[in-house]
């Protein structure tokens, strides 16, 4: 069985056997006359026939196979399915004002850690934009590490896509954010000098009670992860995932 998903115990895949693999060498996919789609789990996503770039393929499987925490994220995934059909670059900030970026919902045997941003004065999860031909859970997990200072890991069955935000951002861009759960240590954040040296572990409670309506979500879908044994906040998985 593959990595868990903010669904519950189950994996992004699939029970029945699955098709032919498409161009990620992973996952099934049909091929129409203008647009490749790709399905694991849950409606088949469309992408533009003129992209290359596998992240694309690999991202409309893992939305194809997301359920919607609330009516936010259910308009989230649908957006972010839209932009994989037309953006030849969704994972590009120079070629679109509408892309991918990618943001880490940090938990560890202290709670959850956020940042207050510099610029929106509000406590947030670390994350941003994408280097070039960046894999958003490793961007995720970068931009964490660059603004905390403080080294996190995926759970070890791989990375978990916990929730997924559009939001509109600064200069009138539209950010088609990523979160993924990610494993903090247990130890005080070291944030470098020019980032937010505001960074802190908080309780379950006092992070979704100051979250907006952006994270909350978010935070709701990691701690149903942790409450229900699928990942443990201090870095293992349950067996039953591990298939």
């Amino acid at each position: 069985m593959g990595p868990p998903s903010a669904n519950g115990v189950g994996s992004t895949g699939s029970d029945a056997s699955p098709p032919d693999p498409g161009p990620t060498g992973r996952r099934p996919y049909v091929r129409h006359a203008t647009r490749v789609t790709y399905g694991y789990g849950g409606p088949a996503i469309p992408v533009s026939p003129s992209s290359e770039d596998p992240r694309v393929a690999a991202l409309a499987v893992a939305l194809s196979g997301h359920r919607a925490v609330d009516a936010r994220e259910q308009r989230s995934i649908d957006e972010c399915a839209a932009a994989l059909g037309s953006l030849e670059q969704p994972f590009d900030r120079h070629a679109s004002p509408t892309h991918v970026t990618a943001s880490a919902v940090v938990v560890g045997r202290r709670g959850v850690l956020l940042h207050l941003h510099r610029r929106l004065h509000r406590w947030l999860q670390p994350g941003g934009h994408l280097d070039p031909g960046e894999p958003p859970e490793d961007g995720a997990r970068r931009e964490c590490e660059e603004e905390t200072g403080l080294v996190v890991r995926h759970p070890p069955g791989g990375p978990v896509l916990v929730h997924v935000d559009v939001h509109r951002a600064a200069d009138d861009h539209t950010h088609l954010d990523l979160r993924y759960l990610v494993l903090g240590p247990d130890a005080d954040p070291s944030p470098p000098p020019d980032e937010s040296q505001d960074v802190a572990w908080f309780t379950w409670d006092d992070a979704e009670a100051m979250a907006d309506d952006a994270l909350v979500g978010a935070l709701r879908s990691a701690r149903r992860l942790i409450a229900t044994g699928v990942v443990e906040a201090t870095g293992t998985m349950s067996e039953e995932t591990d298939g």
